[in-house]
C-alpha cells in the first residue's frame, strides 16, 4: 500500500474542518460579546486551541474570575489531550521526538478521531499524514474564530442560528463513525461493559465533583476497564 502524505492528511480532514467553521464562528461571536476583541480572540486560538476551554475563558473573563481560576480550569478542561496523545504516541512509535511534540501540540477530539477512523484501516501512518490532519483544522479554526469575532458585534444572540449545538452535533457525528470502525473489531458485549463503565462513574462523580474532572476520570475508568477486558 502507497504511503498516504500531507495532502492525504488534509482530505481526511475537510469534512472536520467545515464542522470547526460553525464553532468557530459561535465562540468568535461569544468572544466579542464577552467583550473581547478580534485580535484577543485570534491570539487566544493561536495559544489556547481548545474549542470548550475557549468559550470557558470567555464566560470567565466576563465574570472578572482570577487568573489562577481561568488557567487551572483550562487546565482540566484540557486534561482529555493528555490521553488522546498517549495513544497517538503509540501509534507514532519510532519518530523523532520533535515530530511527536508537534502531533501532539495541535491533536483535537476531532483531529483525533478522524486518526482512529485511519488507523482502523491501515496501520501504517505517516508524520506528514497526521501534520496535514492537524494542520488544516488548526488554521480553519484561527480564521473562523477570528473572523467571527470581527462580526460578532453585530450578532447580540449567536443561539438564534443554532450554533450552540455545532460543538454537540460534531461529536455525535465523530462517536458514531468511531462506534461504527469499533464495532468491526470488538464484541458488543465488550463496548457496552466500557460505556456502562463511562456512563456510571460520570453520574457518580458528577455529583461530588466538577463536570471536567468527571470526564476525565470517568474516561480513565473506561480505559481500565477495556484494559482488563483485553487481558482477560
Amino acid at each position: 500500500m502507497q504511503e498516504k502524505g500531507f495532502g492525504d492528511g488534509v482530505k481526511a480532514s475537510f469534512p472536520t474542518a467545515l464542522g470547526y467553521v460553525s464553532i468557530g464562528i459561535a465562540c468568535g461571536v461569544v468572544g466579542a460579546s464577552s467583550g473581547l476583541s478580534p485580535l484577543e480572540m485570534g491570539l487566544m486560538s493561536l495559544i489556547v486551541y481548545g474549542g470548550s476551554a475557549q468559550f470557558v475563558m470567555c464566560a470567565m473573563l466576563l465574570a472578572q474570575a482570577p487568573v489562577f481560576s481561568i488557567v487551572l480550569t483550562v487546565f482540566l478542561v484540557n486534561l482529555r489531550h493528555f490521553l488522546m496523545c498517549l495513544h497517538a504516541a503509540t501509534i507514532f512509535k519510532g519518530r523523532p521526538l520533535l515530530q511527536n511534540i508537534a502531533i501532539g501540540s495541535l491533536i483535537t477530539d476531532e483531529s483525533y478521531g478522524v486518526l482512529l477512523g485511519e488507523y482502523a484501516h491501515n496501520k501504517h501512518i505517516t508524520a506528514a499524514w497526521m501534520h496535514g490532519n492537524n494542520l488544516t483544522g488548526y488554521l480553519t479554526w484561527i480564521f473562523a474564530v477570528f473572523f467571527s469575532a470581527v462580526i460578532g458585534r453585530y450578532v447580540p444572540n449567536p443561539e438564534i442560528f443554532g450554533l450552540d449545538f455545532a460543538l454537540i452535533a460534531m461529536f455525535v457525528a465523530i462517536f458514531a463513525a468511531q462506534l461504527e470502525v469499533i464495532l468491526m473489531s470488538e464484541p458488543l458485549k465488550k463496548i457496552l461493559t466500557v460505556l456502562l463503565a463511562v456512563t456510571l462513574t460520570y453520574l457518580v462523580l458528577a455529583v461530588l465533583i466538577s463536570e471536567s474532572l468527571a470526564v476525565l476520570l470517568s474516561t480513565l475508568a473506561g480505559c481500565t476497564v477495556g484494559v482488563f477486558l483485553d487481558e482477560h
